[in-house]
């Protein structure tokens, strides 16, 4: 009997994007939706950058995705 095969999380790896050394970077911060007129204008360019995905993260993300290949750029 074969050993079936893990699916990836499609959702979670079209917000993926990888770095130089194997680091990963989010597309979206929390919190852009809606309701932007009660924030600043520093708090909204902020919001606007990219941002790197903590460490300690990397477990739910072996889950979610995995066969991550580090050695591509994009996903």
């Amino acid at each position: 009997m074969s050993v079936e095969k893990l699916r990836s999380k499609k959702s979670f790896t079209k917000r993926l994007r990888f770095l130089s050394k194997g680091r990963l970077i989010k597309h979206r911060h929390a919190c852009t939706s809606h309701l932007a007129y009660s924030k600043s204008a520093k708090q909204k360019r902020h919001l606007r950058k990219h941002s790197l995905l903590n460490a300690r993260d990397k477990k739910r993300i072996k889950n979610m995705v995995p066969y991550l290949n580090t050695s591509r750029h994009n996903y």
